[in-house]
């Protein structure tokens, strides 16, 4: 997911993953390493219906031999919040990285490594005889043994107040689980979400691969924003996704209504539960 400075330029967040593609930068902004494919994306949802729920992107930046996006600081003015990361879609994988696993297979030993340690029976013969598995693989068995392939969407990792990190929710499969873990967000904020998405050009022509949804809050205020668009790939001219279907080799779709589903009934779920409690007490 993105890194977001707790106070600015002091304390980082890193819910998951891209160690070192991010800089502090002055003046409420943060610096992402540059993605031709998502700074193009960007550059589209400051023109789209979307733009409310992206950050606010502000062109490009050269830092010695690296260049970066230039990016909104979601956390800017908020005091000790609370964050979390949902991956949306039933999928993390791009097809192109599916085609390129069955015709020119990459062996990852670090991929590996990293399914071993968390279910030492998850390789094959073959995979633990080789040491090594694609990144194809390694993503679909994450989205496999996650909510990913079921609800359309997983938890990658929540922060709290305190500035603890909580990331061990690869176990998490059932809306039940899921609502306990939502118990913190409101859902106004996705139901406007839901109507910027249907009306969006740019997401009817995206296929919308490894991006997530960044819930933020503090005792002020509640805000949804869409982040990642590094996998978003532009569909051949005149195709369009729905982001509602299965998905099967070849049709490009990604599930990210599906997911969105999910997280809207989990939320509906949680409040009755919360306001449950509080009739209770």
């Amino acid at each position: 997911m993105m890194h977001w400075s707790l106070k600015r330029q002091s304390s980082w967040v890193q819910l998951a993953g891209h160690q070192g593609n991010f800089q502090v930068s002055k003046g409420g902004e943060v610096l992402k390493l540059y993605s031709e494919l998502e700074a193009k994306c960007l550059d589209s949802l400051m023109r789209d219906p979307l733009r409310p729920f992206v950050p606010q992107y502000y062109g490009l930046v050269t830092r010695g031999e690296h260049c970066y996006i230039r990016l909104e600081d979601l956390l800017n003015g908020l005091r000790r919040p609370v964050i979390m990361d949902c991956k949306m879609g039933v999928r993390t994988f791009q097809e192109e990285e599916l085609i390129k696993a069955q015709t020119k297979p990459n062996l990852r030993s670090d991929m590996y490594q990293k399914m071993v340690k968390v279910d030492p029976s998850a390789p094959t013969a073959e995979e633990h005889e080789q040491k090594g598995v694609t990144k194809w693989r390694y993503l679909q068995w994450r989205d496999t043994t996650s909510s990913t392939s079921t609800l359309g969407f997983r938890i990658e990792g929540i922060m709290m107040e305190d500035g603890t990190v909580q990331r061990d929710f690869r176990k998490i499969h059932t809306l039940t689980q899921i609502t306990e873990a939502l118990l913190y967000f409101t859902r106004s904020q996705l139901d406007t979400l839901v109507n910027a998405l249907r009306s969006s050009e740019f997401f009817r022509k995206h296929e919308v691969i490894g991006s997530s949804l960044l819930f933020v809050h503090d005792h002020s205020k509640a805000s949804v924003w869409m982040i990642d668009f590094g996998k978003t790939m532009p569909l051949p001219d005149s195709k369009e996704v729905q982001h509602g279907i299965p998905w099967v080799e070849g049709n490009r779709e990604d599930g990210y209504l599906i997911g969105l589903t999910s997280i809207l009934t989990a939320l509906s779920q949680a409040i009755s539960l919360a306001e449950g409690q509080q009739e209770g007490s």
